[in-house]
């Protein structure tokens, strides 16, 4: 459709980000808004169930995990696994829809936007899913006491970093994907592996160590490692580290992403 409407130009890298991404965002959460409800029940229910199963299940049988009881371990892993799971389902199967299916792109690539600006505001809103959906559990998890705040409040803006780098993650994959029946392999390959071995529910330093070195390596585990002292009322360690490696996925992929959507799009 762009190549019809515009010609081939050159698939750029990334250009200075434009305002052009919020008439994106707010398309987006406009619509969002009329399902919001089912939305947000829909993004409660998974970690809720591993919670009240694991957590109170689970949990009484086991002996403290990291010089602490198993639900305040399990706790922080479900609010960063909540967090990827909005950013990732946003960025492949809303955004892919919206890019093929729905063909809004199309229609939204007759006004002065860019295609540069709709990735972006894809990005931004899959981010905004994200911290929707760490903050619901947030708001569970400090009613029930297990939550240190004010220090836990720290973990917002880390929901929003989190969502950004699977955001991005996703788009690639969105850019790649013939069919919404791609998108398993990914979750089966990627993301499902890394949510067993990036310390969700168990200490990844009791893994293997070569499968612990791959671990420290994916971003799920970054996110981890900073958002459950926070919830502890503890600084992380390491946090300049953590953070700059979430960035440097988000810049990375972002750029990968757009290039990549470029390509198809213009085939």
């Amino acid at each position: 459709m762009i190549a019809r409407l515009f010609g081939k130009p050159k698939p750029p890298g990334l250009r200075r980000l434009s305002p052009g991404w919020l008439p994106v965002w707010q398309r987006n959460f406009l619509v969002w808004r009329k399902l919001a409800l089912p939305s947000l029940l829909g993004n409660l229910a998974d970690p809720l169930i591993y919670m009240l199963g694991l957590g109170y299940g689970l949990g009484r049988m086991l002996p403290q995990v990291s010089g602490i009881d198993y639900m305040q371990f399990l706790v922080a892993g479900m609010i960063v696994a909540s967090a990827m799971n909005a950013a990732t389902f946003e960025a492949l199967y809303s955004a892919f829809s919206r890019m093929h299916t729905q063909k809004t792109w199309d229609a939204i690539l007759v006004t002065p936007l860019s295609l540069d600006d709709i990735l972006a505001g894809e990005l931004f809103w899959a981010a905004s899913k994200s911290f929707i959906s760490g903050f619901s559990i947030l708001l569970v998890i400090s009613a029930i006491g297990l939550s240190s705040l004010p220090l836990a409040l720290w973990i917002l803006p880390i929901l929003f970093l989190t969502g950004f780098a699977f955001a991005a993650i996703g788009l690639i994959v969105c850019a790649l994907a013939p069919s919404y029946d791609f998108f398993m392999y990914y979750f089966t390959l990627f993301i499902t592996p890394m949510l067993m071995i990036s310390g969700i529910f168990f200490p990844a330093e009791h893994l293997p160590r070569a499968i612990y070195l791959v671990a420290s390596w994916l971003p799920l585990s970054h996110a981890v490692q900073l958002v459950r002292p926070l919830l502890l009322g503890e600084f992380p360690k390491d946090i300049v580290l953590h953070v700059a490696f979430l960035l440097g996925i988000t810049v990375a992929a972002f750029r990968a992403a757009v290039f990549l959507t470029y390509r198809r799009l213009l085939n």
